[in-house]
């Protein structure tokens, strides 16, 4: 049986999977290629590289596993017709993503910016900046999973009241309060910060409209690690230029790269991160970590695997 990685990876990593599976071949490439995608039964991938002209042609394929959590980049109607097995590594995101969001947090309520702008100009201002405490704040969470309850968890370590949105409203890890995510606009005006790391669907689509943003308190915080098509762009820089909320921290965007002509550059109220808050030199380690137990589980014809999902939902 062959697995096929379609991107590159560590060394020592690629090691310790052909010493662990000693009956398995494996191919590791930086890229498609047309004989391994007729010869493998398992694909690894990003998701960003495979089309379906790809799929056609890998006639034995029967699973692929994604190590990333989103799947809107894949050919979802051709691999949802072959029936194929589909895992991702959802989950493994939550402690590098909540480390990023609560430094960007930390940052703005102790205006780190200010001190590191005012070393530059080499100005000493005691007062400078006006700093708040995320002590005794209140958190939304718009998708309180494994990531959303990772932050309500170190959230709460700081004393925030955790208020979770969900589909169901049913009670979620780390969350004082929960609610279904359609009653969203009404528990808004209760947050200092919002943050949603909610997965791109039809549902979640431009969710968050610009009465949303009217909602939310003047001094709140909005955050969107999920997907960035969760509000229209226009929406979004509307709610900014006027200054509907005090800060908006932008780690997806409804296109990337961003444009340069876009005004959000411009902002001072916006800080963007490019798709990067998951990023860690141990992302590959915790991605194999998933994908290892469920290659032992699949050579023993058990296809009840870890974050096993439907391609064409999205999770």
């Amino acid at each position: 049986m062959k697995v096929y990685f379609t991107f590159d990876s560590r060394p020592d990593l690629q090691k310790q999977l052909v010493n662990e599976f000693p009956e398995v071949e494996f191919a590791f490439r930086n890229g498609i290629y047309d004989e391994d995608l007729k010869t493998a039964e398992v694909i690894v991938t990003y998701g960003e590289d495979l089309i379906d002209e790809h799929i056609a042609k890998a006639q034995q394929l029967k699973w692929i596993f994604v190590a990333s959590a989103g799947v809107e980049k894949m050919p979802k109607e051709a691999i949802a017709e072959r029936n194929l097995l589909v895992s991702n590594v959802r989950g493994i995101h939550k402690k590098p993503m909540t480390e990023s969001i609560l430094a960007h947090i930390l940052s703005i309520k102790r205006v780190l910016p200010t001190i590191y702008n005012n070393q530059r100009n080499k100005i000493w201002d005691k007062r400078g900046g006006r700093p708040t405490e995320l002590n005794g704040s209140t958190a939304l969470i718009i998708g309180p999973g494994a990531i959303g309850g990772e932050i309500g968890r170190l959230l709460q370590a700081f004393e925030v009241y955790t208020i979770g949105c969900n589909r169901s409203g049913k009670p979620a890890d780390y969350m004082n309060e929960t609610y279904r995510i359609d009653e969203l606009k009404e528990h808004l005006p209760k947050a200092d910060i919002v943050i949603s790391v909610l997965p791109s669907t039809e549902e979640t689509e431009h969710l968050i409209q610009y009465e949303h943003f009217q909602s939310m308190r003047e001094n709140a915080i909005f955050m969107n690690f999920g997907r960035g098509n969760l509000v229209e762009l226009d929406v979004l820089i509307r709610a900014m230029e006027e200054k509907q909320i005090q800060h908006a921290v932008l780690d997806v965007f409804e296109e990337e790269p961003l444009p340069l002509e876009s005004k959000l550059w411009d902002l001072d109220n916006v800080t963007i991160s490019p798709h990067c808050s998951s990023h860690s030199s141990r992302y590959l380690e915790r991605s194999l970590e998933i994908f290892k137990p469920s290659l032992k589980k699949y050579l023993n014809g058990d296809t009840d695997i870890e974050n096993k999902m439907n391609i064409l939902r999205g999770y």
